[in-house]
């Protein structure tokens, strides 16, 4: 995914010659995302006034890093849209329906990327393809490295977070309702937010 191609001050420094840190060129490699100590999140705006949080509770992926070329870096992403939770059932269920997921008919969204870049420091920005309903538009995630470290059961993990935005009608999401005071229900810009942690392949 491109995000330990981290470059040093100097203005002589480019990203190709962070392939001489051993400490980078030790981070490339695959890497499984594990959905026990990742999020996938989004925030809407509801009737105007405050926001509703939720996550997908079910979801793989994998990352390709490249210490040396962040540019080389991929990642998928698959997610089980039947496993949304906002905290209310029936909300959730709502969520499910014809009226936004048709979770029968599309059960999985995913996401595939198509580039990635070093922003400077522990910033990078991955792009790539989401698709929701079955239409595929592009997505752009702005994306922090958190470090790498081995845990007690001697897994080699990398960790990171990542936000986006979106306008869900850009998926074909256009399920709203209009308030008597004005606006409506369900805002159209949806915030993205990812916690990831990955663990290094045998």
């Amino acid at each position: 995914m491109g995000i330990f191609g981290r470059k040093n001050t100097d203005d002589t420094t480019t990203a190709t010659a962070a392939a001489v840190n051993p400490d980078l060129a030790a981070l490339t490699g695959d890497y499984t995302i594990d959905p026990a100590h990742s999020t996938i999140g989004f925030v809407a705006r509801h009737a105007m006034v405050t926001n509703v949080k939720g996550k997908f509770g079910e979801f793989t992926g994998s990352l390709h890093l490249d210490g040396a070329d962040p540019s080389r870096s991929t990642a998928t992403i698959d997610v089980v849209m039947q496993s949304v939770d906002t905290g209310s059932a029936d909300r959730d269920n709502h969520l499910r329906t014809a009226d936004f997921f048709k979770t029968d008919e599309f059960p999985t969204m995913t996401f595939r990327s198509t580039g990635a870049e070093a922003l400077g420091g522990d910033d990078y920005r991955v792009t790539g393809d989401l698709s929701i309903l079955g239409i595929t538009r592009p997505l752009t995630i702005d994306l922090e490295f958190n470090g790498s470290a081995k845990d007690p059961f001697g897994n080699e993990r990398v960790g990171f977070e990542g936000k986006a935005e979106i306008l869900r009608s850009d998926w074909g999401l256009t399920w709203n309702a209009a308030l008597e005071t004005g606006g409506v229900l369900v805002s159209d810009k949806i915030k993205l937010n990812f916690d990831i942690s990955a663990i290094k392949n045998a």
